[in-house]
């Protein structure tokens, strides 16, 4: 089994129905060997100041700059239920590898990857680049596809 993941719900419906995967889920769609799911925009954002430290939470400029060791990301509450549904679907057993169908550019690999790394996944991933929502192109990027690692640097 394979695993879409789209930034939008309009593209990953559009791609669920170039790959056959018709039969509606919540949250994502399933048929023919795929799963589609969508990120419905930025599902995993930085942390508020605060999260850092509790002393945060009233701005006060002695404490500019903010330079965390390391960057922390939270799930914003609005955006839960998606995030958990593409968590369940990266853990399950069945699903070899994911494809990252998200907007070609550095935010939609962005918006993938801290979704991915926020759920904890280490199955492979697959880039599919596309500049077009037409049918053809959609199959032609499915055809075309790259290992995710060529997009690390």
């Amino acid at each position: 089994m394979q695993l879409i993941i789209t930034e939008k719900r309009s593209v990953g419906e559009v791609v669920a129905r170039v790959v056959g995967a018709g039969s509606r889920r919540d949250g994502y769609n399933e048929g023919n060997g795929w799963l589609v799911s969508w990120c419905r925009g930025h599902l995993v954002k930085l942390a508020y100041a605060d999260a850092y430290d509790s002393r945060y939470s009233k701005w006060n400029t002695a404490d500019l700059p903010i330079v965390p060791r390391e960057w922390l990301y939270e799930v914003p509450p609005d955006c839960r239920k998606q995030f958990d549904i593409l968590s369940t679907l990266m853990a399950r057993p069945d699903v070899e590898v994911v494809l990252n169908f998200c907007d070609a550019g550095r935010e939609g690999e962005a918006i993938f990857r801290l979704v991915y790394q926020k759920a904890g996944c280490r199955k492979p991933i697959k880039r599919v680049w596309v500049s077009s929502l037409e049918e053809p192109a959609v199959r032609k990027g499915l055809e075309n596809v790259a290992d995710g690692s060529e997009y690390d640097k």
